[in-house]
């Protein structure tokens, strides 16, 4: 039997954080599926084909631990899990304000489909202070984010910023 996992979020852009999650997720899992949230109310940097190219360009050299699929969705988080067959669903947290909303948002899901487990990864203490809203705010002010993303999205954070700049 494959263990189905699925690792949603917005990932705009994706950063070390992110990456450090996914790659400790492989581990628990055959099949991880990073589930980009199609959410146009939170104003994207990036565009949805952006965001699925750039996952799955960073994860790529993850792929020998587990099979990775970057799919986009839309809707609710329980009805995508059940749609490609998860059983456990990946979530990061970085402090004690994301247990809060974790979870309650676990106990929903809970309420709504519990075959399906939420298991929480605590975020590597380097990578705590990160989120893509503060990353893009940096860029944006011209600050450095090489310490927060790998070169390549560095690289595309930058290109963006620049021409929106």
């Amino acid at each position: 039997m494959t263990r189905v996992g699925l690792y949603p979020g917005t990932f705009d852009p994706i950063h070390n954080g992110h990456t450090d999650i996914i790659g400790r997720a492989v581990k628990l899992v055959d099949k991880l599926v990073i589930g980009v949230a199609i959410n146009a109310g939170k104003g994207p940097l990036f565009s949805l084909e952006e965001r699925v190219a750039i996952l799955r360009s960073e994860t790529e050299h993850l792929g020998d631990r587990a099979e990775i699929i970057v799919q986009p969705f839309e809707g609710l988080l329980i009805h995508f899990a059940r749609e490609i067959g998860a059983g456990v669903i990946v979530r990061g947290l970085r402090a004690v304000a994301d247990f809060e909303y974790e979870f309650q948002m676990t106990a929903m899901n809970q309420q709504l489909e519990r075959e399906i487990e939420t298991v929480f990864l605590m975020a590597d203490p380097r990578h705590q202070a990160i989120s893509s809203k503060l990353v893009k705010e940096i860029a944006q002010l011209g600050g450095d984010v090489t310490r927060f993303t790998s070169p390549r999205v560095k690289d595309a954070l930058m290109a963006k910023v620049t021409v929106a700049g």
